[in-house]
């Protein structure tokens, strides 16, 4: 029992990290961005570009297998996470840009200690699915994002309250977990590293950026997550003979276990310490500069070392070992199917 609701715990926090996902832009003229390259030399300007009421689209997949030793017993959880994802840019002022998010559909395929749980948004859900209606509040969440372009800083985001308030009606015994680790700003962090897959400034192949952000999630402890990106050079032309370039990037994660007197959200256990190392957190990012959007990308990271976990007053250590890989592709056209 001790392990299974720890387990569930940790699966709340993998769901919902899915949420955030890269976003792209659209098209801008392509004769500004070709003279932007031509006056830097050999130095390339890429940029988010955005089209007023231009939808795209994203498919964001996810794989995680997850090893856990608690209280002498293995166990490992496998879970497979598609999030289909919309975006619109609604209105520009200044160097800001609006843009709504809407998550268009959610497919899981969750396995912990052989228990499978299965759903797909795009065919009719298995009867007795404990968590139908929770994937469902998920697939009807939508965001307005404010994008500080010169920056590349998400300076506002709306919509949280309605999303949380979804997923409270769904599961009602989440409501203090999910008030205390999806704040405003967390929503802002998770958002905000996305843009910087391109520096803010002109830049010749080898040249490299980087960018941190901290994410406080409460019980569950603080993340810092510094990027690295280099640009590698020019990655050829697509079907549509726009120029594509190849971004390298790589991430150190500094975990940090949450204090005393934090506010437990509801979860059943307490992390009192943790020494968690991230390795091989590298991936590749190929970014179309004409229509200046993230065409693709792929990152791959493994998680390993162990927390100390109080329940019920009773403390243990939990070894844990875990491998995530990730991909987006972006599409004008929608990936969603109708039901099946």
């Amino acid at each position: 029992m001790y392990h299974c609701r720890l387990l569930a715990g940790l699966l709340v926090l993998g769901v919902l990290c899915g949420v955030s996902v890269p976003v792209s832009a659209q098209k801008k003229d392509d004769k500004e961005t070709k003279k932007e390259t031509k006056k830097e030399g050999e130095k390339v300007t890429l940029k988010w570009k955005f089209e007023k009421n231009k939808e795209f689209f994203q498919k964001m997949t996810t794989e995680t297998v997850q090893t856990m030793q608690v209280m002498g017993n293995p166990v490992t959880q496998k879970q497979k996470q598609t999030f289909y994802f919309s975006w619109k840019p609604t209105g520009q002022e200044g160097d800001k840009w609006t843009i709504e998010q809407r998550i268009l559909g959610v497919a899981m395929e969750i396995d912990i200690g052989g228990s499978k749980i299965s759903y797909d948004s795009q065919k009719e859900p298995a009867p007795n699915n404990p968590l139908a209606e929770f994937f469902k509040a998920l697939e009807r969440a939508s965001f307005t994002i404010t994008l500080d372009t010169k920056t590349l800083k998400v300076t506002d985001i709306k919509g949280r309250q309605d999303f949380v308030d979804s997923l409270v009606k769904a599961n009602p015994q989440m409501k203090p977990l999910l008030d205390t680790i999806l704040s405003e700003q967390a929503l802002k962090e998770m958002a905000e590293p996305t843009f910087a897959v391109v520096s803010v400034d002109p830049v010749t192949p080898g040249k490299t950026w980087e960018k941190t952000t901290k994410l406080d999630m409460g019980p569950i402890g603080s993340y810092t997550n510094t990027y690295k990106y280099t640009l590698d050079g020019k990655e050829g032309k697509d079907d549509a003979s726009n120029q594509l370039y190849k971004i390298g990037v790589t991430t150190a994660l500094q975990y940090k276990a949450p204090g005393e007197g934090v506010n437990q959200g509801g979860l059943p256990f307490k992390i009192k310490s943790a020494d968690l190392t991230s390795k091989n957190a590298q991936g590749t990012i190929i970014f179309d500069n004409e229509r200046g959007r993230v065409s693709k990308s792929e990152m791959s990271l493994e998680l390993s070392g162990s927390l100390n976990i109080e329940i019920g007053g009773q403390s243990t250590k939990v070894v844990l070992s875990q491998t995530q890989r990730s991909h987006v592709e972006t599409t004008d056209e929608s990936p969603i199917q109708k039901k099946s």
